[in-house]
């Protein structure tokens, strides 16, 4: 029997190629999101592909206490949890009237949406996650290093909330690291912004001309959620082509 896997932000793009990672290798896992129909039908999709019943889905809003509470206590009643991803989120206020207002809706949007769904997940999760060998990984973003300043605010929080989680769960053999994507394409999280000119811009930022994939990140997501990446903790792994030196 495999391990249990949680990966919220997992009907789609990365979440939904981290997802087919660890099915994959006979891992059991729980996508979560807000949209029901998306995650029904990358669940069904691969259990088709790795074995019926092996990738469930629950669907709630994530950065509401309430819902997320529900979902944990669902998810743990089937039994512990070896892995947290934290993949949800996005930049849903990519801009602003220019109002106070406006900003003050940009800024509470894009944590709410960012640093609440991974935060409330993982500490929901963290009573049923395993000891020694839990693994707690979240999404950052190049955006972290360079901004915008709304989006890439909530990513940089995900760092500090990461260092945190390390200090606090090292003792308890849990590791918590993050991983920091720069342009990825076939993913949802441009939308209409993505056009040709934006994703050429993207590409030429980059030191190898070329963009990332789902499944180069899903590798990378994989990694730290292994048993061989038990002395690795507390680190920001960035995968951007070289569009933007680590540090």
């Amino acid at each position: 029997m495999g391990r249990r896997i949680v990966v919220s932000g997992g009907g789609t793009g990365i979440g939904l190629a981290a997802a087919e990672t660890f099915a994959a290798e006979g891992d059991r896992v729980v996508i979560l999101g807000r949209r029901a129909e998306v995650l029904r039908t990358a669940a069904d999709k691969l259990n088709a592909a790795y074995g019926p019943d092996l990738v469930t889905w629950t669907s709630a809003d994530l950065s509401d206490p309430g819902q997320t509470r529900r979902a944990a206590e669902s998810i743990a009643a089937d039994g512990g949890v070896d892995v947290v991803v934290t993949n949800a989120g996005g930049n849903v206020a990519a801009s602003n009237d220019g109002t106070l207002e406006g900003i003050a809706d940009q800024y509470q949007r894009n944590f709410a949406a960012n640093v609440l769904t991974a935060v409330l997940l993982t500490e929901a999760l963290l009573p049923h996650l395993t000891r020694p060998g839990g693994r707690i990984v979240h999404l950052s973003s190049v955006a972290a290093l360079r901004g915008p300043g709304s989006y890439g605010g909530t990513k940089a929080a995900l760092h500090t909330y990461t260092f945190e989680l390390a200090k606090r769960l090292g003792p308890e053999g849990v590791t918590a690291n993050a991983v920091a994507p720069g342009y990825v394409e076939d993913t949802e999280f441009f939308g209409d912004r993505g056009t040709p000119e934006f994703i050429a811009q993207q590409i030429g930022q980059t030191l190898t001309g070329q963009p990332g994939t789902p499944v180069e990140i899903a590798a990378a997501i994989r990694y730290l959620a292994s048993p061989e990446a038990a002395y690795v903790t507390g680190q920001v792994l960035h995968i951007n082509g070289g569009a933007q030196f680590g540090r």
